[in-house]
C-alpha cells in the first residue's frame, strides 16, 4: 500500500534518533504512547507528557518536534508492520488459505511485537487528519484480508455461504480484542495464542 513514510518492520525498527541524555527518540516514544493509551491522545498534553517523562516540556522538543509527530511514529510502527505482512512471499504465493493464515499469523505477531502501537492504532477516532488517513491506511489492509477470504472461499478452502466482508469482521474483531487481554510474557505464548486463534477459526470456517 503506498504510504508517504517509511514502513517500520518488525525485524527493524526506525533509526534511533538521538536527543538529551537518559533518553533517545524511541524511548520517548515508547513513553509517549503509554501515556497516550492511558489518557488518550486528545486529553494527553506537552506537559503530562514532560510530567512522564521526567524532563521539561522544552527537553522534548529535543526529540520530536510536537505532540503530532510522536503520534505520526507510533501509528506509523503499527501501519507499517501490518502492511510490512501483506509483502512478505507467504502472503503473495501459495493456496488461498494458506496465504490467508500466514496473513493472520503475521498479524498477530506485529500485534504482539508491537502491542501498545497497536492498542493506540485501534482506538483511533479520527479526530485529525492523520489519524484519519491512519484509519484509511487500516481499512485498505483489511480489504486485502477480505480478498484472501474471496479467494479462499473460491477455491473451496473456506465456507462460501457467509460474506466475505462478515468473516473479515468477525476475525478482525477477534484478533484486535487481544489488545485488551494480553500480557506478553505471560503463560500464554505469541505462538499458542496464534495457533489457538487459527485453530479456532479455521476450525469454524473449513469445510
Amino acid at each position: 500500500m503506498p504510504s508517504t513514510h517509511p514502513a517500520a518492520t518488525a525485524s527493524q525498527p526506525p533509526a534511533t534518533k538521538r536527543g538529551r541524555p537518559g533518553y533517545d527518540q524511541q524511548s520517548v516514544l515508547r513513553i509517549a504512547v503509554d501515556v497516550f493509551n492511558r489518557h488518550g491522545y486528545e486529553a494527553t498534553s506537552m506537559g503530562i507528557l514532560a510530567e512522564n517523562l521526567g524532563i521539561s516540556k522544552s527537553a522534548i522538543y529535543h526529540h520530536v518536534p510536537s505532540k503530532e509527530e510522536l503520534l505520526r511514529l507510533a501509528l506509523e510502527e503499527a501501519l507499517g508492520g501490518l502492511e510490512e505482512v501483506l509483502t512478505l512471499d507467504g502472503a503473495t504465493s501459495g493456496a488461498a488459505q494458506a496465504r490467508l493464515e500466514f496473513v493472520l499469523r503475521g498479524t498477530m505477531a506485529v500485534l504482539v511485537q508491537r502491542l501498545p502501537f497497536v492498542t493506540l492504532l485501534l482506538r483511533l477516532r479520527g479526530n485529525t487528519e492523520m489519524e484519519r488517513q491512519a484509519l484509511s491506511r487500516r481499512r485498505t489492509f483489511d480489504k486485502t484480508i477480505a480478498g484472501l477470504v474471496s479467494d479462499a472461499q473460491m477455491d473451496g478452502s473456506v465456507r462460501s455461504d457467509i460474506d466475505p466482508g462478515t468473516i473479515t469482521r468477525l476475525l478482525f474483531g477477534t484478533i484486535n480484542s487481544i489488545v485488551e487481554w494480553y500480557k506478553p510474557g505471560g503463560a500464554l505464548t505469541a505462538k499458542k495464542l496464534a495457533d489457538d486463534v487459527i485453530s479456532l477459526t479455521f476450525e469454524g470456517l473449513r469445510r
